[in-house]
């Protein structure tokens, strides 16, 4: 249960969302009084209706007329009466009491509360100013109505006593309000925060994971592709070249089929459990590398890392990607042509990889989502801490090169 669950209970500035006063919000719509607001104003009535009733007794030994008695009498009950108004205009409904109040000893009650709902409602300003009018007031009281039981000096030192006690709680109230005020937005920003970070968190997830989808199963497909259209345009080939496409097809799909219920387990798995989700080194380069050959491409592997077990996981699984990306396009946009794959570097120095393939012999078709695969290796690159490069080459082919960093 929080204290929003009963906003009754609260007073109307911390309802109001836009919290206490502050300079330039005069004239702003005044929220509604709640329960506690009608029980607070009920009590502020009570206790300066009991400190002018106190104050009757004193006013009767000074001996006063009829007259004047009666005139305080009234004027002490329109103060009082006057409280329930202070909530609209607490400056003036404060400063017209202190001014009766000079006259009108029953009046200093309510003319303390008066005080007190402006140091809790107004800024420092008009607190101060309403203070000195009071000040004036109670110093003029004490010398044109006498307290015949109490000296000057001794009225002087109470005025200003309850004067001090007045503006300094209504002054702490309203420090503890704009602080509840303050926690309260601060919380509503870190939920909005921790928002922004939750969904920032799934996009970059999500982005991962469509980059894994399309390393993973573009290459697998695009083996499907070769395969089928080698079917596709040779149904007069032996039995054997048939049986063998369609084993490939056949293993083609049956890997595309694991690779994505691996990367559907990663979306369905907690947070951090990784433990079937496909992660190729550099070391499985070579099978890469085998796999596109029996799809009928010509690739030529140089690897010059003497130990490719020894590649950091996260750059050889990069270095992986972005060869199998590079072989996938080379065999989508160049069918039939030569590729190279060199691999070089060692721990201080980073890792290069760089794809070629040989310009394509004769008009090929355009692939749907052409260049996609480019941005998404120039971001894992850069994810990396590496740089990628990609563009055609003088002899009308295309060429990849990334560099990724090997910490020695």
């Amino acid at each position: 249960m929080t204290r929003t669950d009963y906003p009754w209970l609260l007073p109307s500035e911390m309802v109001d969302p836009r919290g206490p006063e502050l300079p330039g919000d005069r004239g702003r719509a005044r929220p509604r009084r709640t329960v506690r607001d009608w029980i607070i104003d009920t009590l502020m009535f009570v206790i300066a209706s009991g400190v002018g009733l106190l104050a009757v007794e004193t006013v009767q030994k000074a001996g006063n007329s009829e007259l004047v008695d009666a005139f305080d009498l009234t004027a002490g009950l329109l103060a009082c009466c006057a409280l329930w108004l202070r909530r609209r205009r607490p400056v003036e409904v404060a400063v017209a009491l202190a001014v009766l109040g000079t006259v009108a000893p029953l009046a200093g009650g309510a003319s303390l509360v008066a005080l007190f709902c402006v140091a809790v409602h107004r800024t420092f300003r008009p607190v101060l100013i309403v203070s000195m009018v009071a000040l004036v007031s109670g110093v003029a009281a004490a010398y044109l109505r006498p307290d015949p039981t109490t000296s000057f000096t001794t009225a002087l030192i109470a005025t200003v006593v309850l004067l001090l006690l007045a503006v300094g709680w209504g002054m702490l109230v309203r420090a503890r309000r704009q602080l509840v005020v303050a926690l309260r937005e601060r919380a509503l920003r870190a939920e909005a925060e921790a928002e922004l970070r939750a969904e920032q968190a799934q996009r970059l997830a999500r982005e991962a994971i469509a980059r894994e989808m399309h390393d993973v199963l573009a290459h697998r497909l695009t083996l499907l592709s070769v395969h089928a259209g080698a079917l596709e345009f040779r149904p007069n080939a032996p039995a054997a070249e048939i049986a063998g496409a369609a084993g490939v097809i056949r293993d083609s799909a049956h890997d595309a089929l694991q690779d994505l219920r691996m990367i559907i387990g990663v979306l369905r798995a907690p947070d951090g459990d990784e433990t079937e989700r496909p992660q190729p080194t550099l070391a499985t380069l070579d099978a890469l590398v085998a796999e596109s050959r029996s799809a009928g491409m010509d690739v030529d592997l140089d690897n010059r890392v003497t130990d490719p077990a020894a590649v950091p996981a996260a750059v050889g699984r990069t270095a992986y990607r972005i060869a199998q990306e590079a072989l996938t396009n080379a065999r989508k946009h160049a069918p039939g042509t030569g590729s190279t794959v060199e691999v070089s570097g060692g721990p201080g120095d980073g890792l290069t990889v760089a794809v070629r393939n040989a310009a394509p012999t004769g008009e090929v078709e355009k692939v749907p989502g052409s260049g996609q695969g480019l941005i998404g290796l120039t971001e894992r690159a850069a994810l990396a801490g590496g740089r990628f490069e990609h563009g055609p080459t003088g002899d009308g082919g295309f060429a990849v090169r990334a560099w990724l960093p090997w910490a020695a």
